[in-house]
């Protein structure tokens, strides 16, 4: 079962996340992971001014994800930071390139899942998942999202992402709170539920 985690990182947050992800679902026997990003929109000179430049660097050995790649995958996990309660400009960018794959249908019946980031903590995490489950919703894919069999999100004894919508993180005002070891928890478990429904569907 090929499972395809595509996500857009502008400081790193969401990338964080993505790696625990696809490492989680490898735990899963006979799943095959491929970690890819979006492309980027942004010039140099604009990551410059956003500080985002080093971050955008670091993840150069992480390949530019194509939408045949969407094709090809069992099972997809999609993760990007909030924008004003929305996805962000690079990972529509991407999604809007797909409608030759949904005037064939070819993500039909698909799992598919979404993790976020988002500055504070009522930033917009769960209206950015479900407006991106709309997405998933039109090319007829699966939703997939965190189960409260992560107890994880229950949690009242810290400040935490994650919801039944899908895991997330917080990254602070000025993006310097890493991923929480819960949260990395919750991506974690997302990923592998995900990666399970991905192997039932696929050997039906």
């Amino acid at each position: 079962m090929k499972m395809l985690i595509i996500y857009y990182s502008m400081f790193g947050h969401i990338r964080t996340m993505a790696e625990a992800a696809a490492a989680a679902a490898l735990e899963i026997p006979g799943v095959e992971v491929a970690l890819r990003r979006v492309p980027e929109t942004l010039n140099e000179a604009i990551l410059t001014k956003m500080g985002a430049l080093d971050a955008a660097k670091a993840q150069a050995d992480v390949p530019v994800a194509t939408v045949d790649e969407l094709a090809e995958a069992d099972a997809i996990f999609f993760g990007t930071p909030t924008r004003f309660g929305n996805m962000t400009g690079q990972m529509r960018q991407f999604l809007d390139g797909t409608g030759g794959l949904w005037a064939q249908g070819t993500l039909v019946g698909k799992p598919g899942g979404v993790f976020t980031s988002s500055a504070t903590q009522h930033g917009g995490q769960e209206s950015t998942i479900l407006s991106f489950h709309t997405f998933l919703l039109h090319q007829g894919m699966v939703v997939v999202g965190l189960p409260y069999t992560f107890q994880g999100q229950m949690r009242l004894d810290e400040v935490t992402g994650c919801s039944p919508y899908g895991a997330s993180t917080i990254a602070g005002g000025d993006g310097s709170r890493l991923p929480s070891e819960n949260e990395l928890e919750g991506v974690r478990f997302q990923a592998r539920h995900l990666a399970k429904i991905g192997l039932k569907l696929k050997q039906n």
